[in-house]
């Protein structure tokens, strides 16, 4: 199985504020990697490491290796690495626009002019995100007026447009209500096909249904990382134990 993310002995720091220590895993490619772990542990941190969103932070300091790919992700463009490796945050943040121009917002800013390949685009986008069927008669009505589930899979629909490789998701349900959250659980099963996704998230039971690989992150340490069915039924470190079990966090 080839990896998408290599994470070598990566310390990151806000300031004096030491947030992650001696970070060390793989991410292998078109699975769905889980962080779990409690509030203010270091799991969203490392995820917006992959696309270095970490860099607007002015406090920020990194030390270590984070290779996609080949390449360390400092080498890449940060534009060519949030194109191949997307983002869909915790809250909803469509844009104020149709729901049409939401998807083609990116490809057209990228120099996409021709009206065919948007529309197909978009179509294609849409219907990868489980969402074409719902809003198909109302492409051109504002984004804000769909549900917050319907605005989820629209940003994920977003993502999709740029044909990225990797899609991050921090915590894409946490602001959902079950029955939206069970449709975004559904949609990761299938985008893994094409894609490879790594979700932060809170709840330990999306982890255990919908990851293949899980990091359990513990004060800004990887205390274990292994395959999802392993760490649950059989997990190595006690830490993880206590953890999964409720005993803590």
């Amino acid at each position: 199985m080839n990896n998408v993310f290599s994470v070598k002995n990566v310390d990151l720091f806000y300031g004096e504020k030491h947030v992650l220590k001696n970070v060390s895993f793989d991410i292998p490619e078109k699975q769905v990697t889980a962080f779990i772990g409690p509030s203010g542990c270091g799991k969203s941190t490392l995820l917006r490491c992959f696309n270095r969103m970490n860099d607007l932070i002015p406090s920020c300091n990194i030390k270590g290796e984070i290779h996609f790919h080949d390449r360390s992700v400092q080498e890449i463009n940060p534009i060519e690495l949030r194109t191949r490796v997307g983002m869909v945050f915790q809250n909803p943040n469509p844009f104020p626009m149709s729901i049409f121009d939401n998807v083609a917002y990116g490809p057209r800013c990228q120099g996409m002019k021709n009206k065919k390949e948007i529309n197909d685009l978009v179509v294609d986008s849409l219907k990868k995100a489980s969402l074409y069927e719902e809003v198909k008669d109302r492409l051109k009505d504002n984004a804000l007026g769909l549900s917050g589930g319907q605005q989820q899979r629209l940003c994920i629909a977003r993502c999709i447009a740029m044909k990225p490789e990797v899609i991050l998701m921090d915590e894409p349900t946490s602001a959902l209500d079950p029955i939206a959250t069970l449709k975004i659980e559904e949609l990761i099963n299938v985008l893994k096909e094409e894609y490879t996704i790594v979700i932060v998230t809170h709840n330990m039971q999306q982890a255990s249904r919908i990851s293949d690989y899980t990091a359990f992150f513990m004060l800004g340490e990887v205390i274990e990382f292994s395959s999802t069915i392993s760490l649950f039924k059989n997990p190595k470190n006690k830490k993880t134990e206590d953890y999964i079990t409720g005993r803590f966090g």
